[in-house]
């Protein structure tokens, strides 16, 4: 059920106001006035966190989750505010509006998101329809990084984009620069994906539980 905007604000500002965050990630936002909420309060309250944007429009069946206003909203408030955005193929082709097809079609377009104001953008190529390799591209200002890993036949894919933001929104929190943040990130998930188990009869969920080496940062 949709959450109150009102509430939305209220749970951001007891926690930054009390714990507070060394970074913040932003998932699902449901409709315009909730993307508009998160993005006021976070400029108010936390002008100088990190913030890593997973733009979750497109449902793993391809039904887009949010409307057009949502998604102007989306991209003209909080995008802007982002550090990184980390959309899959679909919802790169919903900001941009055309298609993506192709690895160099991928880097193309994960340079136009830098025109919504944030400094970096991860697409994700997941979604390709076919390959034995599955190939990220991360695009900043100095230009573009391809990550490359094999594709893992498994149904356990459910939350893999949310598993990825959120650690790469860890790494950020550690201290660790962006790119390095997003590698590591990326390596936890294809581990995760390696050690998935069937759970129930849908899509079950990556293993978040496995062995990680620990954080050697300063």
């Amino acid at each position: 059920m949709p959450v109150d905007c009102g509430f939305i604000a209220q749970q951001i500002s007891v926690v930054l106001t009390d714990i507070g965050a060394d970074c913040i990630k932003i998932g699902m936002l449901h409709v315009a006035p909730a993307i508009e909420t998160v993005a006021r309060v976070i400029s108010e309250l936390a002008p100088m966190v990190p913030v890593v944007v997973d733009p979750v429009m497109v449902a793993q069946s391809g039904d887009r989750l949010l409307a057009a206003p949502a998604v102007a909203a989306l991209r003209d408030t909080l995008l802007p505010q982002a550090v990184l955005v980390t959309p899959n193929l679909p919802e790169a082709e919903v900001l941009l509006g055309r298609r993506i097809e192709g690895r160099e079609a991928m880097a193309e377009a994960a340079h136009a998101l830098l025109a919504f104001g944030c400094p970096a953008a991860l697409l994700k190529g997941g979604h390709q329809p076919s390959g034995a390799e599955v190939v990220d591209v991360l695009a900043t200002a100095a230009g573009v990084e391809y990550l490359i890993y094999p594709r893992i036949a498994t149904r356990a894919t459910h939350g893999t984009g949310c598993t990825l933001a959120s650690a790469i929104a860890t790494g950020l929190a550690q201290g660790l620069e962006l790119a390095a943040a997003v590698r590591r990130a990326r390596a936890y998930l294809q581990r995760a994906l390696e050690s998935a188990f069937r759970l129930g009869y849908g899509d079950g969920p990556v293993n978040h539980l496995h062995t990680v080496a620990p954080f050697k940062g300063s």
